[in-house]
């Protein structure tokens, strides 16, 4: 049986839920009214162990399942999923905080990569040529790797976890999912949708836990492959450690993506898609764009009608449908400290504030954990909200004289993930597009993430490992070429074969 409000999570476990005890429970939240709703028991190498063995001994019957018939479940899955929509993206509001719009994208964007994994046979297919040398052959298959594991953040309970499973299992793989500490009941209400679609036991596995369970994860033998998302530094450590025990790791990191506004952007579309990109999801995503540069006059042209859009932003709960916010809490009251203490920082390092969260209350839900949307401008390099990811509301504006200018601002910093320009110039976008360094990059557009079928392609310290997360990279991760040369000599025995 899943969790119920204030339960502790069970693990999943060779199609059971498994109540354990005697571990130390981490507490569920909800952001909005910062009130414990759930506990998840914090896990140990022991039921690794046990999530391990259940998808090792399932994994010889699901590879040899036909991929069309693997497929047919998560047909079955999408149906159930579309029908449990609305439920499940109130769920994601309620332990997460984003807004029931940001939770139906969350969840859409999730489905998208559940339907990619449903035409797993033609992109499974392999490649042949005849007579490479005279009577010789040679083709190849993909196969599945075995069991394979996901360690997942807090921003997207839907989203990251199904960039990973849906296309794993439909390789052939079997699966251990290690969702959030924070936001589990997302993936506990979605892998019981899943196992109605006729999912066998074992396939797909659940455990908790933090460091102590993603270690025993990383050096497990049996665990073959490891997809991770979050900071740069866990990234970093989850791909050094990860490949030190010979695995195949994807190791998503953090960003800071930067936003080129020039002169002759339109105005009204740009400015909305700088408050979208820079405060969606309350900042708590790896695309946010936190990070605007304005060139020549372009901030006297767009800064005065982006600081009345945020200014009037209403930020509030988003656990109710009937009433929805601009913007909903962010995941605790410790991430809502951290924000707030960077933001103090960026003002002591010279930067003006145009719009100042800091003192956001919200009085229908007085201990809700909310920040509201802040804006800096004239943040210089060297200034401490440039040195790490905020992942919080808050839109630092830099400035820069011209196109050059701002690119190698850009550049300068570590990551790169994303990178975005707005402008009414196509040679302005094209020496953008050739000369950022970021791995996904919008033309007028705030949040160039792509879509399942193309890769989730981050660069720099944004990303650790060769093989990207989602689109045909992804299914190159979750599989392994075989390659074989064949030769026939002669005809068989017997009256039926010329002689």
């Amino acid at each position: 049986m899943i969790a119920s409000e204030n339960q502790v999570c069970p693990l999943y476990i060779s199609g059971k839920w498994v109540n354990i005890t005697g571990k130390t429970d981490s507490p569920v939240f909800n952001p909005s009214r910062g009130k414990i709703i759930a506990s998840v028991p914090m896990c140990g190498a022991a039921e690794v162990d046990l999530a391990v063995a259940s998808a090792k001994a399932a994994f010889p019957a699901w590879r040899d399942t036909p991929p069309n018939e693997r497929a047919q479940v998560l047909f079955r899955a999408k149906i159930l999923l579309e029908d449990a929509f609305e439920e499940l993206c109130l769920g994601i509001a309620t332990e997460h905080g984003k807004t029931l719009s940001e939770s139906r994208g969350d969840l859409r964007r999730g489905i998208e990569v559940v339907e990619y994994a449903c035409g797993i046979p033609t992109l499974l297919m392999g490649e042949s040529l005849e007579n490479i040398a005279r009577g010789i052959d040679c083709h190849t298959d993909r196969h599945p790797l075995g069991v394979v594991a996901g360690i997942c953040p807090f921003n997207f309970p839907a989203l990251v976890p199904m960039w990973m499973w849906p296309i794993a299992i439909a390789c052939g793989n079997t699966f251990l999912l290690k969702p959030s500490e924070k936001v589990p009941l997302t993936m506990q209400r979605v892998v019981a949708l899943l196992e109605k679609s006729g999912l066998p036991p074992g396939v797909m596995n659940i455990v908790h836990g933090g460091r102590e369970c993603v270690d025993a994860i990383l050096e497990h033998p049996d665990v073959k492959a490891i997809s991770f998302v979050g900071s740069t530094p866990v990234a970093r450590e989850i791909h050094r450690k990860g490949t030190l025990h010979g695995k195949r790791v994807q190791a998503a990191g953090g960003a800071k993506n930067f936003i080129i506004l020039m002169p002759d952007a339109d105005v009204g579309r740009t400015v909305e898609a700088v408050k979208d990109g820079a405060f969606g999801c309350a900042g708590e995503r790896c695309m946010a764009g936190s990070t605007a540069v304005a060139v020549g006059d372009a901030g006297e042209k767009l800064l005065p009608a982006l600081v009345d859009l945020v200014k009037a932003m209403k930020v509030g709960p988003t656990d109710v449908r009937e009433t929805q916010p601009d913007m909903g809490a962010v995941i605790s009251t410790e991430h809502k400290t951290r924000v707030s203490g960077l933001i103090d920082a960026g003002e002591r390092g010279g930067a003006k504030i145009l719009a100042d969260g800091r003192a956001t209350k919200v009085d229908e839900a007085p201990e809700g954990f909310f920040l509201g949307p802040t804006l800096i401008d004239h943040v210089e390099q060297g200034n401490p909200l440039m040195e790490t990811e905020v992942f919080g509301p808050v839109l630092a504006v830099m400035r820069a004289k011209t196109l050059d200018e701002s690119i190698d601002l850009a550049n300068r910093q570590a990551f790169g993930n994303g990178a975005a320009i707005f402008t009414n110039s196509g040679k302005a976008a094209r020496e953008f597009r050739r000369r950022v360094s970021a791995g996904m990059v919008g033309i007028n557009v705030g949040v160039p993430a792509p879509l399942a079928y193309f890769p989730f392609s981050g660069w720099n310290d944004s990303f650790f490992g060769d093989l990207h997360i989602q689109g045909k990279e992804g299914v190159e991760f979750y599989t392994q070429r075989k390659t074989t040369t064949t030769r026939w000599f002669g005809f068989g025995d017997g009256e039926i074969w010329a002689k």
